[in-house]
């Protein structure tokens, strides 16, 4: 997850109230000041926001949470970079990637904000804003731009302790709709995202022990997984496994095989995107002898997630009742 990473939708009723699309920005006048700033914690910090007009977002974890609570056409536009760009194509909101701008193929900038005439930003705390690169929340605010740093990356973000990421994603919602005005459709969506949860954990087979399950998103020398605070680890919890390396207190990080082969993980998650195809990661796993005695390889036990689903947004729901689906199949 280089991010430095049967599609189930709505019911009908509510993905039409929840993909409406908002209206573009309004010319107020002084009669008429339109909405008035509201305050949501970020991040532990208290930030007002006053109605964004020409919002931009990066990566499709944020991207896609705009896309369903309504707000494609409100936007200025997206980035992100080619490298997940078959994300786009399978995802539930494949037409609003249509008719939304990218604004760039690569990594956002704060050239790239300021090019758009953009008024503020979403994105996440490391490879998107970013001190090394010079995009943060308060280089941005120093050239009149607010932003909104996502929850699941707080923790890199000032002194605030992680939050699981299912509940990450709920918050980001919540606020979202706050910050744009649409709290119904942000309550509705929270609502049915939480109810499909709770019923997807109702479903997990009573008393049997979880399955150990490892996430392996790239690398050969060292794997690329999550650890207990990026998204697979909420995916696998909800759908009745353990990620193996839930004792990992981070997001996306390397460990070292050795510890997968000592965890013998039953079943192996892999990452789905445009770094190789995915007939070349299996093969890597199939054909290295330290993985031959992991439980997964021996048996072939692969759960494919695209990279879409696997960052943190509403496609976390539908991969968890998928993957839940995929371990009662194997009878776990």
């Amino acid at each position: 997850m280089r991010r430095s990473p049967l599609r189930r939708t709505l019911t009908p009723l509510l993905a039409a109230g929840l993909l409406a699309t908002g209206c573009g920005a309004t010319v107020r006048t002084a009669a008429d000041p339109g909405p008035a700033p509201v305050t949501v914690t970020d991040c532990g910090r208290q930030v007002t926001y006053p109605r964004p007009q020409r919002p931009v977002a990066y990566d499709v974890s944020a991207i896609e949470k705009m896309f369903a609570l309504g707000l494609a056409g409100r936007m200025r536009g997206y980035v992100m970079n080619t490298l997940f760009d078959n994300a786009i194509a399978r995802s539930p909101w494949s037409e609003d990637y249509k008719r939304v701008p990218r604004l760039g193929n690569g990594r956002i900038s704060k050239e790239i904000v300021v090019a758009a005439k953009s008024d503020w930003v979403i994105s996440y705390w490391g490879g998107g804003f970013s001190e090394d690169r010079g995009i943060t929340p308060e280089l941005l605010r120093q050239v009149g731009v607010h932003s909104y740093v996502q929850t699941e990356s707080c923790f890199g973000y000032g002194d605030m302790k992680p939050v699981p990421p299912m509940e990450s994603v709920y918050t980001d919602l919540t606020n979202l709709g706050k910050i744009f005005g649409v709290e119904e459709r942000a309550e509705a969506l929270v609502a049915d995202l939480r109810g499909r949860v709770d019923k997807l954990k109702g479903s997990r087979p009573a008393g049997a022990e979880p399955p150990g399950v490892f996430v392996y998103d790239s690398g050969t020398d060292q794997p690329y997984t999550s650890g207990r605070y990026a998204s697979p680890s909420a995916i696998i919890e909800v759908a009745g496994g353990r990620n193996v390396m839930d004792t990992v207190q981070k997001g996306w990080t390397t460990v070292g095989w050795e510890s997968v082969v000592a965890a013998k993980p039953e079943v192996i998650i892999i990452v789905d995107y445009g770094d190789q195809p995915l007939a070349d990661k299996k093969a890597f796993l199939e054909s290295s002898p330290a993985l031959r005695s992991v439980p997964a390889v021996r048996d072939h036990r692969y759960f494919v997630l695209d990279y879409g689903a696997a960052v943190s947004g509403p496609r976390n729901v539908t991969a968890a009742e998928e993957f839940g689906a995929y371990l009662r199949s194997i009878g776990r």
